[in-house]
């Protein structure tokens, strides 16, 4: 996941507290209950999905214009439907494609063999070191990009069918573009995108691995490494899936299109940035079904097996305030400094954080209607209070109270703000004629750039005034010589490096647009069981009561964020088995002792296989 993800150890107890259980329906006289939120940008990825997941039901596509990157509206469908409606499982059903299907199932679950070759694809490619920085320079003047080419040779060399079936083009020279033509071009393709490079890992925590980043080492359980988890078994899992649908003689109807970027982890404006000019050029504006990227998995939560499938991404925008005001000796310096003044500013934003507020258009709202609905062992005061909130506001308001009591849950559901960057002066004994910093803002998927920029103009412009400060923000004249005289300097809030990006659009995920989302659940569904009864895994025991679906949102940007033209129907998912509670989920993503459970990702490959299927059997995409 890309560096608008959180960090992999902020994923691992994502909790709701007594608060969530109690939240003034009883007092404060139970246990602390801690739960893995399904709803966080899990992964995953972030996010979060967040990763990052923030799971939602019983929802209705709104929203203006997805091409020209509007922000789509879902509203909950109150007292006019079932809450969180689930789809039935979905497997292939034509004799070729269901025969094909059955067989790699088997193999995939209890084939020794399989099982060896999918540890040494996974492995051989943790073994060859993809890092990407920020900050990197011309593809043809930075020497570090060229640690993709052993790469694209690694592949070639692990996946010969897709690689003599396959067209291949390289975007922007390292970007991986496959296009498996189908026999019916008149089907929209399926896009199934994953990224070739990793995080950098810090030479300073080098002996805290278990066994090196980059050794690909098995122990019979686990495959370690950095990249083994995010999101190289998202890549090996898709062109696993790819050669051993090859292998078994299958030739689809609808194209299916594989992308693979090489700079997610740095914002992936070299990588997925030129693949999606590429693609649009292919296959022109919403010219592709639905997109599957890396995203979130499943996890048991509150007794009960729950999919979040990521249907939005948070918008992000990095704001750099600026404070100007002369120079001179320190020997006589003025009451306040460039640095004292933007201090000032500063602590000013800390104190008045955006204040987070739950609605019924936000998925941890839905995600709450999800759990209350289908989660066995939701606690019986927090099953009526979700119940309540549907038609009552007072109701809505403490279940608000309770969830933000958690902080973690709190920034999945508002704005954010984090002062990231800072920097002024150049000497000792000389005044600072410039202090800067940035504030990174994570922006929910209700709001948008512009109000975020409205509030943070607002905010300081008191302090502008207070310190004798001209004022400029987003190239609008706040404050003028007039109006502050005497002036003692300025203050300007700029976009730092133009990287703004609004919270991306909404899947649809009911009604007539919903076909894609309807698919990929009833396809989870059907994966998720058929790897059940198919794998000789203990870890996929007690698993009979089968999974509910629920969509979900990423507090991080994948390299999505670069493809909304193609399709309005994105998902973040890649069915990674977080396990129970505290016992799964990130496995050291962007830390030390980054690793991928082998069935886990066997059952990642399974999942790529049935969607595959699945997607060319379909006619309403």
């Amino acid at each position: 996941m890309g560096k608008n993800s959180t960090k992999g150890s902020e994923y691992q107890a994502l909790s709701l507290t007594d608060a969530l259980i109690v939240s003034d329906i009883h007092k404060k006289s139970r246990t602390v209950r801690r739960v893995r939120l399904i709803l966080a940008t899990t992964v995953f990825l972030g996010l979060c999905t967040a990763a990052y997941h923030l799971a939602t039901c019983s929802v209705a596509y709104g929203g203006g214009d997805f091409h020209k990157h509007a922000l789509s509206r879902l509203s909950m469908e109150r007292n006019t439907g079932p809450v969180c409606p689930q789809e039935s499982r979905l497997n292939p059903l034509g004799s070729q494609a269901a025969d094909i299907w059955k067989k790699l199932s088997d193999e995939i679950g209890k084939d020794p063999e399989f099982r060896r070759q999918a540890v040494d694809w996974l492995a051989g490619s943790v073994r060859v070191k993809t890092e990407s920085f920020d900050g990197m320079g011309p593809i043809d003047e930075d020497p570090r990009w060229k640690v993709f080419a052993p790469f694209h040779d690694y592949l070639l060399g692990a996946f010969p069918l897709v690689h003599t079936t396959l067209k291949l083009t390289k975007v922007n020279t390292y970007g991986l573009l496959y296009e498996w033509v189908g026999s019916d071009t008149s089907l929209k393709p399926l896009l199934l995108a994953a990224h070739q490079d990793v995080v950098p890992v810090d030479d300073t925590t080098l002996s805290q691995w278990t066994h090196p980043p980059y050794s690909g080492h098995y122990d019979g359980e686990f495959v370690w490494g950095r990249g083994s988890s995010d999101d190289k078994s998202g890549l090996i899992g898709v062109l696993a899936s790819v050669e051993s649908l090859l292998k078994k003689g299958f030739k689809p109807a609808r194209s299916v299109v594989l992308a693979f970027g090489f700079d997610e982890e740095a914002s992936g404006f070299q990588g997925a940035g030129n693949l999606a000019t590429t693609l649009k050029e292919i296959y022109g504006h919403d010219g592709i079904a639905m997109i599957v990227d890396e995203g979130s998995g499943f996890s048991k939560e509150f007794g009960s097996w729950v999919s979040t499938p990521g249907i939005a991404e948070k918008g992000y925008f990095n704001v750099r305030a600026e404070v100007q005001t002369s120079g001179g000796h320190s020997s006589v310096p003025p009451p306040h400094t460039s640095i004292g003044i933007l201090s000032a500013l500063l602590v000013h934003f800390e104190k008045n954080p955006i204040k987070a507020g739950l609605s019924r258009d936000q998925p941890v709202y839905w995600a709450m209607q999800c759990l209350g609905e289908h989660a066995k062992s939701v606690p019986p005061p927090l099953r009526k209070l979700i119940k309540r909130a549907t038609t009552s506001d007072k109701a809505l308001k403490k279940l608000g109270s309770a969830i933000f009591a958690d902080r973690m849950l709190e920034s999945l559901v508002g704005t954010t703000q984090a002062i990231d960057l800072v920097q002024g002066g150049v000497k000792s004994n000389a005044l600072p004629e410039l202090a800067w910093a940035v504030i990174n803002h994570r922006i929910t998927v209700t709001s948008n750039v512009a109000a975020v920029q409205d509030r943070d103009t607002d905010l300081l412009k008191g302090l502008a005034k207070k310190f004798n400060l001209t004022y400029k923000a987003f190239g609008s004249e706040i404050l003028t010589e007039e109006d502050v005289a005497p002036s003692k300097g300025s203050l300007s809030l700029a976009d730092f490096a133009q990287t703004a990006l609004e919270p991306a659009p909404l899947t649809p995920v009911t009604g007539d647009d919903a076909a894609a989302y309807r698919l990929l659940s009833g396809t989870i569904k059907g994966a998720f069981e058929a790897f059940t009864a198919s794998t000789d895994f203990t870890g996929a025991s007690g698993r009979e009561d089968g999974i509910t679906v629920a969509p979900s949102m990423m507090s991080g940007n994948t390299d999505t964020r670069f493809y909304w033209d193609l399709t309005r129907n994105i998902f973040r998912y890649n069915h990674f088995n977080g396990g129970e509670g505290k016992n799964g989920l990130l496995n050291g993503i962007h830390t030390v002792n980054e690793h991928m459970p082998v069935a886990a990702f066997l059952e990642m490959i399974h999942f790529f296989t049935t969607l595959i299927l699945n997607a060319d059997e379909s006619r309403s995409l």
